[in-house]
């Protein structure tokens, strides 16, 4: 891509289909929003891969760097230790102004995850800055297995279980499925 072509639209071969969307293309800030979210997103993933925080882990599906895959492993001293959750990240187009969208795809027995995966975290809501990262979004996520916010539950069952350890354990092993690959 560092050919002059690529950078000079006009002089792109006849054949490059490329040529006339170059041509065609408007010189508008949602073009290069797109490539700033890009950009964003690839020095994101290289920062997570070089990170050594234990049980968390997430990658583009493919080739879109808008859609991940992620998982999250329960800490230890906790009642999800050892326990893996798939999880799914999809990433607006004016990330990092908005937060990405995360959502458990694998079932997971919580005070603050519904039972379609929605998950009840401040800062995937009101309180999402454009300073945050994946790795804290997931370090976030991960941390609410030790510490619910059962002030505002999207399971008020799992919610009102919380302070019985034992019965929790139980029903959470219930609905728990093992990652497959």
């Amino acid at each position: 891509m560092a050919s002059s072509s690529a950078t000079n639209p006009t002089s792109a071969s006849p054949a490059s289909p490329m040529r006339s969307e170059f041509k065609n293309a408007p010189s508008t800030p949602a073009v290069q929003l797109g490539s700033n979210v890009t950009k964003r997103l690839s020095s994101e993933l290289m920062t997570l891969m070089m990170s050594e925080s234990p049980g968390i882990s997430a990658f583009p599906v493919g080739d879109d760097l808008t859609k991940w895959t992620g998982t999250l492993t329960g800490p230890s001293g906790t009642v999800y230790d050892q326990l893996t959750f798939k999880i799914s990240l999809n990433f607006p187009s004016n990330y990092p102004f908005n937060p990405p969208i995360v959502k458990f795809e694998s079932p997971c027995y919580h005070p603050n995850v519904d039972t379609h995966g929605n998950i009840c975290l401040d800062i995937l809501k009101e309180k999402w800055s454009a300073v945050l990262s994946v790795q804290t979004v997931l370090i976030s996520v991960q941390s609410l297995f030790g510490e619910p916010n059962n002030d505002s539950p999207l399971n008020v069952e799992a919610a009102d279980l919380w302070d019985n350890e034992p019965e929790f354990k139980i029903r959470l092993l219930q609905t728990y499925k093992p990652i497959s690959d």
